[in-house]
């Protein structure tokens, strides 16, 4: 039985309402197949259009084996390109971020434009054909503020999250925003792990006490079924929506992405220990009201959000390893708030940089226990933890789909 067949017989005879077998959270050949069936198939959400606003403004992003340029034109367009030079595959870029008139692999000066096209390459011989040889792109779209990549050779359709997405997004501004803080974190666990922990608020109580002041544990906020019913948040939908804010739970026919809009505890305005803002100048000039609880949007397997009146906050995931993932949260901000005058950096990031090293904790501490030879998938809880049972179905519905076709897209190579 090969790796395909393995990974299918399993998912096809896994308990429903159960965690997965353990080779799927520790297994190095599992996590290939992760990468090469997701990962380099799916739309990845990889930063933002503020932190790129100028011309030869461009950041990095690792997703597995491939590293990608994501940079702006001297036409405004943003764009994505392999970060593997056409001469013999150096990367070109080597920092995270930076700017530059032109791209130029420091290796032996192959100089590109930024929109990747080759424009000198020296002492190649006569009838070198510039032309032949630019920078292999990547499928990059932009929504709501938010730049997402697709590392597949024929990408997914992003129309449709795009029209799910921007209704909610567009009224936030987050394209003329700024990234006030971002911080990167590495947690030894399965990226499966860390959005099974982020999918649920049953643990919430007993490890994140800065959080639990404004944020509700309640699973109709964390989950994915019962919102429509709760009063509380009924009434917050239709108090929003009255305001021009699309509010009302929203998800895709598979599961892959969803968006909502939640109120606070007690009328909180953002994620400080007071519940008072953060920021006095609101992220956008389109919201005239504080109190309009938490925007979430959720899309696998890359990112979860939390856009508020006065700032936002976006995760990104990134899978290092079978048993290692980058966690990366920004902190954005309107752009002519200033430091130290509008806010003060330690209370606009403090709630959610706690929660996040207590998430670390949690995730390895769930990484090292299913490690053990003991260990055998256990129940979710129906009542807390349907968030956690829709993320899984999603990933199992997935993954034996595409193992079982084998038919998928073919994959860019790395030049």
């Amino acid at each position: 039985m090969d790796i395909h067949e393995e990974m299918v017989s399993r998912l096809r005879n896994r308990k429903p309402g159960y965690s997965l077998d353990q080779p799927f959270y520790i297994d190095p050949a599992y996590h290939q197949q992760d990468l090469e069936q997701i990962w380099y198939k799916d739309w990845l959400f990889a930063g933002h259009d503020c932190e790129i606003p100028s011309a030869g403004n461009y950041f990095t992003v690792q997703v597995g084996a491939y590293s990608v340029i994501i940079v702006r034109g001297e036409d405004g367009a943003i764009r994505a390109m392999h970060n593997s030079c056409r001469h013999r595959g150096s990367r070109v870029c080597l920092e995270h971020r930076g700017s530059a008139a032109k791209l130029v692999c420091p290796y032996h000066q192959w100089t590109y434009d930024l929109d990747g096209s080759l424009l000198f390459a020296r002492q190649m011989g006569e009838g070198f054909d510039t032309s032949a040889f630019g920078l292999k792109s990547v499928a990059c779209e932009t929504a709501g503020g938010y730049i997402f990549i697709s590392l597949a050779e024929e990408p997914m359709d992003f129309a449709p999250f795009r029209a799910i997405m921007e209704p909610f997004f567009l009224p936030h501004r987050l394209r003329d925003a700024k990234v006030a803080y971002e911080s990167t974190i590495i947690e030894k666990g399965n990226w499966k792990l860390v959005w099974e922990n982020n999918r649920e608020c049953y643990h919430c109580a007993g490890n994140h006490p800065e959080l639990c002041k404004t944020f509700p544990e309640a699973p109709n906020v964390t989950g994915v079924s019962g919102a429509q019913d709760d009063p509380e948040i009924a009434a917050h939908w239709q108090k929003c929506e009255a305001a021009g804010l699309p509010s009302a739970f929203t998800m895709d026919e598979n599961g892959q992405y969803r968006a909502t809009r939640v109120p606070l505890l007690r009328d909180a305005i953002s994620y400080t220990i007071s519940g008072r803002k953060a920021v006095q100048i609101r992220l956008s000039d389109n919201v005239n009201m504080d109190r309009i609880g938490s925007l979430l949007l959720y899309h696998y397997p890359t990112t979860w959000n939390h856009v508020l009146s006065d700032h936002a906050v976006t995760f990104r995931v990134l899978p290092l390893s079978a048993t290692e993932t980058a966690v990366t949260t920004k902190w954005l901000v309107h752009k002519d708030a200033v430091e130290g005058i509008d806010y003060r950096l330690e209370e606009l990031i403090h709630v959610w940089t706690e929660t996040n090293d207590q998430d670390r904790r949690i995730v390895e501490d769930n990484a090292r226990g299913i490690q053990s030879p003991a260990y055998e998938p256990g129940p979710y809880s129906p009542i807390h933890e349907g968030g956690v049972m829709q993320f899984i179905d999603w990933y199992a519905g997935f993954m034996e789909k595409r193992l079982s076709d084998r038919g998928r897209p073919a994959l860019r190579s790395v030049a």
